[in-house]
């Protein structure tokens, strides 16, 4: 059926970030000899905070991530972290990529980087592939999928597969909503509310731990990979940079908090970046309703984990523009995003206001 679609694919290597292919290519074949001619370099432009790129070899498709140039803060990049929660996720967890190798031998590129098998397929961002037209009933059918995954994912035996030193243990939810609410105080600037309402709200209402398990953080369309052959099928899942152990419901609420309708009003239409406007996926409210069907966990209250999803992304959205405010980065795109900020905070109170206060 998506035999016409093109793969995702990466782009030229942008300025400033190219790789030193001779000395990848020379630690790589040290751990794979089977590795045949140089590889053709291409770097993947969407999404993560690190720099990803293809080495597509004559035998052997890899992808390569690495953190920015002149990265300091370690844990905001940990290739190390990111490549064994990986490696130990895969036999439990298929869909994870396969790990090829580890180095952290500053000597070959200056920084830890990993290198891990590539998935070909389909990455469904702001909109669906072009090409790849689906019906109501499809795009169900994937967002069910898609659902699906992340309810695997929080019952994988964290224990059995060797991940039980990921997290901190019991307090997720409260240590959470203490960090975000310091990173807010940390990266406000004038033109945007104080957010105090909002998280004394969320301070007073941090319920226990309903859970413990592997949460994935970032869970969004953009950070799947579908089969080419079934378009509806996730053969791959990306992006483990912020995996830990935590609460699930938690990880639900951040997932909710990019899930856009059709009919939602024009400042939050204007911040989708991923296909949940099209006919036949389900609604924030199905969408919850059916992961707690699937798993039976029953949340005291859920608008908590609703707010705190909106909150923290809020966060996020002005730590970026506080870097854009102070100059230190001049990209245009984050000039407004100050505003969102606001919108996100305003978001915040309204689902509050309809739960009740």
């Amino acid at each position: 059926m998506a035999a016409s679609v093109p793969l995702d694919e990466g782009k030229a290597v942008r300025s400033g970030e190219a790789l030193d292919v001779p000395a990848v290519d020379a630690w790589l074949k040290a751990q794979v000899p089977s590795l045949v001619g140089t590889p053709e370099v291409t770097q993947y432009t969407g999404g993560a905070s690190n720099w990803t790129y293809r080495l597509k070899y004559e035998n052997r498709d890899l992808i390569l991530r690495r953190p920015p140039a002149g990265t300091k803060a370690k844990s905001a990049h940990d290739m190390s972290r990111e490549y064994t929660v990986q490696q130990a996720l895969k036999p439990a967890y298929p869909v994870v990529p396969t790990m090829v190798g580890l180095c952290q031998d500053p000597a070959v590129l200056g920084t830890e980087f990993y290198v891990m098998e590539r998935i070909p397929g389909l990455i469904p961002r702001k909109h669906l592939p072009r090409g790849l037209d689906l019906d109501k009933a499809r795009t169900r059918q994937l967002c069910l999928n898609v659902i699906d995954k992340l309810i695997a994912l929080h019952g994988v035996d964290a224990q059995a597969v060797g991940l039980t030193s990921l997290g901190k243990g019991p307090g997720y939810p409260q240590r959470q909503i203490s960090g975000w609410s310091d990173r807010y105080e940390k990266a406000r600037t004038w033109n945007v509310p104080r957010m105090k309402y909002v998280r004394d709200w969320l301070s007073a209402h941090v319920p226990q731990d309903i859970a413990t398990c592997v949460i994935h953080n970032d869970w969004r369309f953009d950070n799947v990979v579908l089969s080419p052959e079934d378009p509806t099928e996730v053969i791959g899942v990306l992006d483990w940079e912020m995996a830990t152990l935590g609460d699930p419901l938690m990880d639900l609420g951040n997932t909710l908090a990019y899930w856009v309708h059709a009919d939602d009003n024009r400042v939050l239409r204007a911040t989708r970046r991923q296909p949940t406007d099209l006919p036949g996926m389900l609604r924030r409210e199905e969408v919850v309703a059916y992961y707690l069907e699937r798993t039976g966990l029953k949340p005291a209250n859920w608008t908590f984990y609703e707010v705190y999803g909106v909150f923290r992304l809020a966060v996020i959205v002005q730590q970026i523009y506080y870097r854009y405010h102070h100059k230190q980065t001049r990209n245009p795109s984050f000039k407004n995003y100050w505003l969102l900020a606001n919108y996100l905070a305003f978001r915040c109170r309204q689902l509050i206001k309809k739960a009740g206060g």
